[in-house]
């Protein structure tokens, strides 16, 4: 039977002894490049220690020749030596064929058919659909499998100061805050910045006016976190981050688009609402599930059932301004407006009838 594993207790487990006992097959899997190849890297190093000598890397996807990995796992080294087949699906999508042969892979790990044979299998984070797809659950209930969780907002400074430990170097609380402002969303480069700390300064503390000389802003932001800081009721960050997107060269439809379409479907919800209708079959129909029904539901609570319709009438307006049209009432950057409509929905206003 597969098992799970953090990438903490993966790498414990490796340090508890000169020379690891290794499973046959691990895949790790996840959305930040930067845990993944720390995992990865870890993984190939307890093989080499472990004897692995030989390393055969393959990156794969639906249009590779699928045939090199089973033959990867059956070739004899000259030498005789223990071999890591290194495997990279970066889209994880494998195809017919893939899917056949990582299914193939999982019943020659189940039936210990793999000699002197380790394989490192690295993916992307997987959706609910394929994880449920028979090659992923036959590599699931075999493999050591390690989920590289993402690094939220709220964990970045407690991340960034656990990677300063470990060059014993410390901030403090508002510092660590700071810093995590200005690489949110770009983990890679956040590791970087506390890479260049130890080049520029001791170990121990150091001061905030040293820290803000050394940290470039590198945040990088993405359209569903403007939608959620907008939802959240979070003004500054909502108008932070889209000024990070336009700043990117972010396409203005796209943008549009994450926040027009939560607001046409706030205002259908608080139709619905306001009639005294069925209200959970609506977000049912809207596709409203999980975090975004508490977000959704947050903003409700928060402005009027009235303000809806100029909302949506606020999104069409924009639309025609990217599109180069003039607007009567409106700013001719549709970037500004972009940043009014952000602000109808994320400032607060005092409850009152509706």
């Amino acid at each position: 039977m597969g098992r799970r594993l953090d990438a903490d207790s993966l790498l414990n487990q490796f340090k508890k002894t000169p020379t690891p006992n290794l499973d046959a097959l691990y895949v790790v899997s996840g959305d930040e490049p930067l845990l993944a190849i720390e995992t990865c890297d870890a993984i190939r190093a307890a093989a080499t220690q472990a004897g692995y000598r030989e390393r055969v890397s393959l990156v794969l996807d639906a249009r590779s020749d699928w045939s090199a990995l089973i033959g990867a796992t059956q070739n004899v080294s000259l030498f005789g030596d223990q071999r890591l087949v290194d495997v990279a699906i970066p889209t994880g999508k494998p195809g017919k064929t893939g899917g056949e042969t990582l299914q193939k892979l999982a019943a020659m790990v189940e039936s210990r058919a793999l000699a002197d044979t380790l394989v490192l299998v690295n993916l992307p984070r997987l959706d609910k659909a394929t994880r449920n797809a028979k090659w992923a659950s036959a590599l699931f209930d075999v493999a050591t499998s390690i989920e590289v969780a993402t690094i939220e907002r709220a964990a970045l400074p407690r991340w960034i100061a656990q990677r300063l430990a470990r060059q014993d170097q410390q901030l403090d609380a508002a510092t660590l805050d700071w810093m995590a402002d200005k690489v949110e969303g770009n983990l890679l480069a956040a590791f970087q910045e506390v890479q260049k700390l130890a080049l520029l300064y001791p170990p121990g503390k150091i001061s905030a006016p040293d820290v803000e000389r050394a940290v470039l802003n590198v945040a990088r932001y993405d359209v569903f976190g403007l939608r959620d800081a907008m939802l959240a009721g979070n003004a500054s960050k909502a108008l932070a981050m889209l000024a990070g997107l336009r700043a990117e060269g972010e396409a203005l439809p796209l943008v549009l688009w994450a926040i027009g379409e939560e607001v046409r479907v706030l205002a259908r919800l608080a139709a619905v609402q306001a009639a005294g209708q069925d209200f959970q079959a609506e977000l049912r129909r809207q596709r409203v599930f999980g975090p975004r029904e508490q977000l959704l539901r947050q903003t409700l609570s928060r402005v009027p059932q009235r303000a809806w319709p100029a909302a949506v009438q606020h999104a069409h307006d924009i639309d025609r301004l990217i599109k180069g049209l003039k607007v009567a009432g409106r700013l001719d950057d549709p970037w500004e407006e972009l940043g009014r409509l952000a602000l109808r929905i994320a400032v607060v206003r005092q409850t009152g009838p509706r």
